[in-house]
């Protein structure tokens, strides 16, 4: 017969019946919780090691939105508009620079990025001439083939380090992600922020709502001293290499502002570029190249690093510089940009951690006093 308390061979009712997941001994039932956590662990990294491509093109919206955003804040102190139109206006201004700048510049820069393989490789030839005259045994065709190596390294991003993310359409591509992402983000921080504190524990959100707090205001503070020294250190080669007659000398600014958003590996790219093109023209313009390299540097040093240093997370050279190769190995040029930002957010990150564990911590016998 069949009916609501039919069972299976004499057996407990279906829905009372033993599962295949059902554990009765606490023990192996603490055991199992362990190793499913444990092996949830391993396929969430597996995970993010399979998606880092894509979390870092996320990273790089966020970069990109720290920079709006600080647009917008810095404007807000001027225009008490809504924040959405402060957002607008300073997209604007971003457009409008870079159309200016393709109309001023553009077809100079082309002539002269065309001008410049060829004049490198001059110098690297008449670089190999003078150290076989003074007694290094070396082939010209040698190191005429490693000048074409070196040149197309600096196109592509110095070797390996500062590969493209993949081919100049997969690099197009991802930066328009990026800003895209970027424009999301500034226009409505908070909702995002919100939707990933959601998903935490209760317990943890406030900790998270302060710790991205502190990391905004360091990643935009860190990113204003970055564009404060890219425009500086830009239009003071431009000045300095236009006074003197220097070949090239807008396609020399623009490279060493662009390179100035990197960090220890940036500088000497841009430096190497500027003395080259300079021992191409004489003698003395080499020399003025190599005042120039080193003034720019000094005031970037001495005075624009060490200003927003102070307001900003302090990172030792030693470890931003580890941290770029890393990146650089891993996801090319895009990773190296980012890598200085990245390694800036996780030093926060820890400080804040170990912050939060030491309140929570119970306190010491020694440091507990009687009434």
């Amino acid at each position: 017969m069949s009916g609501a308390g039919h069972t299976d061979h004499g057996s407990a009712p279906l829905e009372e019946r033993a599962g295949p997941t059902d554990i009765t001994d606490p023990l192996i039932r603490t055991e199992a919780r362990k190793a499913f956590v444990w092996i949830g662990m391993a396929a969430l990294f597996a995970l993010v090691v399979f998606l880092s491509q894509s979390l870092l093109v996320i990273f790089g919206g966020v970069v990109v939105a720290a920079l709006i955003d600080g647009g917008a804040r810095v404007l807000g102190k001027v225009l008490k508009i809504p924040r959405g139109w402060r957002v607008g206006l300073v997209l604007l201004l971003a457009l409008a620079f870079v159309i200016w700048m393709g109309d001023f510049a553009g077809s100079q820069i082309a002539s002269q990025a065309a001008e410049l393989p060829a004049t490198l490789e001059s110098q690297f030839h008449r670089g190999a001439l003078w150290l076989e005259s003074h007694g290094f045994v070396m082939r010209v065709t040698d190191m005429r083939s490693l000048a074409r190596e070196a040149i197309s390294g600096v196109g592509g991003g110095i070797g390996q380090v500062t590969r493209m993310v993949g081919g100049l359409i997969g690099g197009l591509t991802t930066l328009f992600l990026i800003l895209v992402l970027g424009i999301y983000f500034a226009m409505e921080p908070r909702l995002y922020r919100r939707g990933v504190g959601w998903m935490l524990p209760q317990e943890r959100r406030g900790h998270f709502e302060e710790t991205a707090e502190v990391m905004g205001q360091a990643l935009r503070r860190l990113l204003f001293g970055r564009v404060i020294g890219m425009t500086v250190e830009g239009l003071f080669t431009w000045v300095m290499l236009e006074f003197y007659g220097v070949p090239m000398a807008t396609l020399l600014a623009l490279i060493t502002g662009l390179l100035a958003f990197l960090p220890n590996i940036g500088a000497p790219i841009s430096g190497m570029l500027m003395i080259l093109v300079g021992f191409s023209g004489s003698y003395e313009m080499g020399l003025y190249t190599i005042f120039v390299y080193a003034l720019i540097h000094l005031i970037d040093g001495y005075l624009i690093v060490p200003l927003i240093a102070r307001k900003t997370v302090d990172l030792p050279p030693a470890l931003v510089l580890a941290a770029q190769l890393i990146m650089g190995v891993l996801f090319g040029l895009l990773g190296l940009a980012l890598a200085d930002p990245l390694v800036a957010m996780i030093k926060i990150w820890l400080e804040r951690q170990a912050e939060r564990n030491d309140d929570l911590a119970p306190a010491s016998p020694e440091h507990t006093t009687s009434l």
